[in-house]
């Protein structure tokens, strides 16, 4: 669509969410390589960080529920977790509700890593806050969780 076919003064919805759209590509690859500068501190590649946040947010996880998660391939999914395990990031544990896949955790290592690379993050991201409300970040939050939502039955894998 052409910037002459689309008027996003018109509050047409479906023209203000091509406009998150066009926005949330550059923001997450920009995002991606500032993570990239960073991450020789901790040493982690961004796909790394990616599941060690995961485990920290949600506790011990299978690689097919990260996929999942994260709407990436298991087969990705699990080089990062090879990648993080070499470095002793993350263990593998015994699932008790599925014997051939295994939960991955976080060691102690790992958490001091992810938390590391979040404290670094926060302290970076309070520097955007500007004039932007709780409000805002907020609705923020709901249009790109809305989204995400209703691409929920693209498959990944």
């Amino acid at each position: 669509m052409s910037e002459t076919d689309r008027d996003p003064a018109s509050g047409e919805p479906a023209d203000r969410l091509t406009e998150v759209f066009d926005l949330v590509g550059p923001l997450y690859r920009r995002a991606q390589r500032k993570v990239e500068q960073d991450a020789p501190i901790e040493g982690l590649s961004v796909g790394v960080r990616a599941v060690l946040n995961m485990l920290r947010e949600h506790g011990s996880m299978t690689v097919p529920q990260m996929g999942r998660a994260q709407a990436l391939s298991r087969q990705f999914v699990q080089r990062m977790i090879n990648d993080a395990a070499a470095r002793h990031l993350v263990e593998a544990v015994p699932n008790p509700m599925h014997k051939k896949s295994s939960l991955i955790r976080l060691t102690e290592e790992g958490r001091a890593a992810i938390t590391a690379v979040a404290d670094r993050e926060r302290t970076v991201l309070r520097q955007v806050g500007g004039d932007l409300t709780d409000a805002e970040v907020a609705t923020c939050v709901r249009v790109l969780s809305h989204l995400l939502r209703f691409l929920d039955d693209v498959d990944v894998d």
